[in-house]
């Protein structure tokens, strides 16, 4: 049947009750405790059986329950409650002076997943839940954001293992009548619609916003009897395997995104690409820009450039997105004339230097050259991300490539057990959340009883293994398992035992299998009589990773040996909503990946705000979260080429701790009571996440380092009709022109030495700058340890200053240099543009002696 007329019957709420479909139609609900108390007690079992969607969970309650509830003033008074939080956190509005966007627009973030909550499937893992913890935090800071991303009618797969243990994938369609969308309307009233030109034709895409508590998330859909069937496919999956349809939905993404919002009137005073995946966002913002300031390209680029953002989370090059020229063309040709300047010069700003004109095309290049604040998502990744693409800036010391780092959080209202935050309330204040580290109020989580908070924790645990019981039945009842094995499967895991959660994509970098390198320990660990250990694995292995689906495999075939199988178990199809009861239950949350390819991880850090201790590699975000007084590090953070030898040294690390540490710690019991140790040690766990690793203090660090100014930058470079920027454009081409003629020579010391610390020598150096002049450039003298013949580490700079014109462009600069520390050093001298960071970190603007 075709051109059929959809339309939706919605609950008849009794006015009274009004607000619950208000409620229901914003995400705001999902991390607010009373919101989701107030949807539960109005049927708690289907509350779970709908999977905590509101929208399907409305339409299944009775109308008598609605008249019973309507007229209940213990419900109505919670109602209140709820409704008076809300319209204070979502519908007053912030006080604009606080920021400088002003009338120039919000904060546009542009990212290709979404894990906000597991009722919207926008999302694949880490990626999409970080963008999530994103937007709520925003929300709740009051921060003007909006969001753009893709609905995805089949989203990420759902998965179930064969009797063979053998991951399969499924598609099921997304009913979005199901979810709280509506059609985004420009100012007219008039629903948006854009197109992008691809290799086949014109393509449309619809815009739907979804509310999440102040922020407007906008999806882009193709799904629509205007376009071909092939094009209604684009936005049917996330992460498509085919590069056509992939690269598609990228070019949708960001130039189709850019296009939504001037459709709706709104115009980014800053634009944060969330991975390279919506890189051409900036070239969309390019063409709008010279539109709406009336300037060239040149000019443009200056302004663009300074006030977009990009952060990177991927440590591995073969992870970043790259395209074929002959792919990426058609979609630039329309540009063109928009932006003025040629396909080939376009293509450029993908490709890496030196790499010709059918170089790949690389997502991360692109993304790299549209913005000035470039960041990784934790220190660590930082100094990967560094190494990775210091070759984009050659001549630059590995250490000062312009790739700084905000580490990842997690936004601890979306991931707090019940238990907890009703302790939270009680010791800390109502307001916990909020400012932990203001006034040392952090400090009162050591007030906490410690019997309160060992049996806040047992609680969670032992929903965890309830809901585990749950799943397990399921799976097993898919395959069609004898009623023996269904009983067995129902009293799996045991509620006093010291319970391991690995719970991640199975990636082999990941090491899900560290723990199988010596099974017979491991088993002797798991089923010692004293101090037995039982662990819950969950996670999707890529469908087209092989590699992958093995690990998944051979965890299930172990699993299922007679001794253990009550204590090591697979939970199918892990999301957002397995993953809550894992990272609250849970009393180590296991990490073992490959170090240094775990960007930053933030499952450990959900786990530790609920006082689940961490062990971990040090890799990602635990080389900054780590303590002996909070968790357990598996090695010294060593790095190794040889991958084998590093399996079966870290795994017996990982025994060793296991056997010698956590568990004895775990079990070391008086009287029956817990641990005091391991209670102490969950409370600095708590602190230290809510301290540091917290989604407030992420967003408050892309705000104060990255949004204002880059907020403030815009209207200084339009103000005046562009004056700034066009100068910022003629000298950013002065100095490309004439860089090739400077010179410097070798910088001379004034005394011989040797030198003691404390002592000073002086250091001169010729400088030939041809047509520049000496205020448009920094002459500096570069110093530090002398690693080898020509390494230095770590560089440091002293500014020399211009001593004398010797005329014909030639300058001499001197310094003075304090010798602090004793050592072998060596020095050199460089130029690099005077001006800001845009400018001094040009690619090829630096000029060595």
């Amino acid at each position: 049947m075709s051109r059929l007329q959809i339309f939706q019957v919605l609950p008849n709420l009794p006015e009274p009750l009004s607000f619950l479909e208000t409620l229901s139609r914003n995400l705001w609900w999902c991390w607010q405790r009373e919101a989701v108390d107030l949807f539960r007690r109005i049927d708690p079992r289907l509350w779970q059986e709908t999977r905590e969607n509101p929208i399907v969970f409305l339409t299944h309650i009775s109308q008598q329950r609605f008249n019973e509830i309507a007229t209940d003033d213990s419900f109505l008074a919670h109602q209140l409650r709820v409704k008076e939080r809300y319209e204070s956190m979502v519908c007053t509005p912030v006080d604009p002076g606080e920021f400088p966007f002003g009338k120039d627009g919000p904060i546009a973030y542009f990212s290709m997943e979404f894990g906000i909550h597991g009722s919207l499937p926008l999302f694949a893992g880490g990626l999409g839940v970080l963008a999530g913890c994103h937007l709520k935090a925003s929300s709740d800071m009051g921060l003007p954001l909006i969001a753009v991303g893709l609905l995805y009618r089949q989203g990420y797969f759902k998965q179930f293992l064969d009797n063979d243990g053998w991951q399969q994938e499924e598609y099921p369609e997304t009913d979005i009548y199901n979810l709280p969308l509506e059609r985004a309307c420009d100012k007219s009233g008039k629903e948006v619609e854009v197109s992008i030109t691809g290799q086949d034709g014109e393509i449309h895409a619809v815009v739907w916003k979804v509310k999440v508590g102040r922020v407007t998330l906008y999806l882009l859909d193709t799904n629509i009897l205007k376009n071909l069937r092939a094009f209604r496919d684009i936005t049917s999956r996330l992460y498509a395997g085919d590069q056509k349809i992939r690269l598609t939905q990228e070019v949708l993404l960001g130039i189709g995104g850019m296009r939504a919002l001037e459709a709706l009137g709104i115009y980014p005073s800053v634009c944060h690409m969330n991975e390279g995946h919506s890189a051409f966002s900036g070239m969309e913002r390019l063409a709008q820009t010279i539109s709406t300031y009336h300037i060239d390209l040149k000019t443009a680029l200056e302004v663009v450039t300074r006030t977009s953002v990009f952060t990177t989370h991927t440590p591995v090059a073969a992870g970043h997105d790259e395209f074929p020229p002959d792919l990426v063309r058609p979609f630039l040709r329309p540009l063109q004339e928009r932006i003025g300047a040629k396909e080939e010069e376009i293509l450029s700003w993908g490709q890496p230097a030196g790499s010709g004109s059918e170089g790949p095309f690389s997502m991360f290049v692109l993304g790299l050259r549209m913005a000035q604040h470039c960041s990784a998502v934790s220190q660590l990744h930082g100094s990967v991300a560094r190494r990775m693409w210091s070759h984009v800036w050659p001549g630059r010391p590995e250490d000062e490539v312009p790739i700084t780092h905000v580490t990842n959080g997690v936004h601890i209202l979306g991931w707090i057990s019940e238990e907890n935050a009703l302790l939270f309330d009680r010791y800390i204040g109502p307001e916990w959340h909020k400012n932990p580290w203001k006034h040392g109020i952090i400090e009162r989580v050591d007030e906490i009883y410690d019997e309160e908070l060992w049996r806040a924790h047992e609680m969670s645990r032992s929903r965890l293994i309830g809901v585990c019981r749950e799943i397990m039945a399921k799976q097993y009842a898919r395959r069609n398992a004898p009623i023996s094995t269904m009983r067995q499967v129902e009293s799996v895991l045991n509620q006093d035992i010291m319970t391991i959660a690995f719970a991640r994509r199975f990636a082999t970098y990941k090491r899900s299998n560290l723990l199988l390198q010596d099974p017979e320990r491991f088993e002797a660990i798991i089923t010692s009589e004293t101090h037995p250990v039982q662990i819950i694995f969950a996670g999707k292995a890529h469908p087209k990773d092989n590699d992958g689906k093995e690990l998944i495999k051979r965890i299930v075939h172990f699993a299922r040996k007679p001794s253990i199988r009550h204590r090591v178990i697979f939970l199918e199809d892990y999301d957002m909503h397995t993953a809550r009861y894992l990272v609250q239950g849970a009393d180590v949350w296991l990490n073992t990946p490959r170090r240094p390819f775990e960007a930053c991880g933030t499952s450990g850090m959900k786990a530790a705000i609920n006082g689940v201790l961490n062990v971990s590699i040090l890799d990602g975000w635990w080389c900054e979260g780590y303590s002996k007084e909070r968790g357990w590090s598996i090695g010294k953070g060593e790095e190794y080429t040889d991958t084998n030898y590093q399996d079966v040294i870290e795994s017996q690390a990982l025994y060793n701790i296991l056997e010698n540490d956590v568990i004895p710690c775990f079990y070391e019991r008086g009287s029956g009571k817990a641990s005091a140790r391991w209670i102490k040690m969950m409370k600095e766990s708590i602190k230290m996440a809510m301290l540091r690793f917290s989604g407030r203090a992420m967003v408050g660090e892309y705000e104060k380092r990255f949004y204002m100014p880059a907020a403030k930058r815009l209207h200084s470079l339009t103000a005046n009709d562009a004056a700034e920027a066009k100068s910022l454009a003629a000298q950013h081409e002065r100095l490309s022109a004439l860089w090739g003629n400077i010179k410097v020579q070798s910088p001379v010391r004034k005394s011989e030495g040797p030198f003691r610390v404390g002592g000073t020598f002086r250091v001169t150096s010729v400088v030939h700058l041809g047509e520049l002049l000496p205020v448009e450039v920094e002459v500096q003298l570069c110093y530090g340890h002398l690693q080898s013949v020509d390494t230095l580490a770590p560089v440091q700079t002293e500014e020399m200053t211009m001593q004398e014109d010797l005329g014909e462009g030639e300058y001499m600069y001197t310094c003075t240099l304090t010798c602090r520390n004793s050592g072998r050093y060596g020095f050199t001298a460089r130029v690099t543009p005077s001006g800001d960071d845009q400018l001094k970190f040009t690619p090829g603007l630096i000029t060595w002696a």
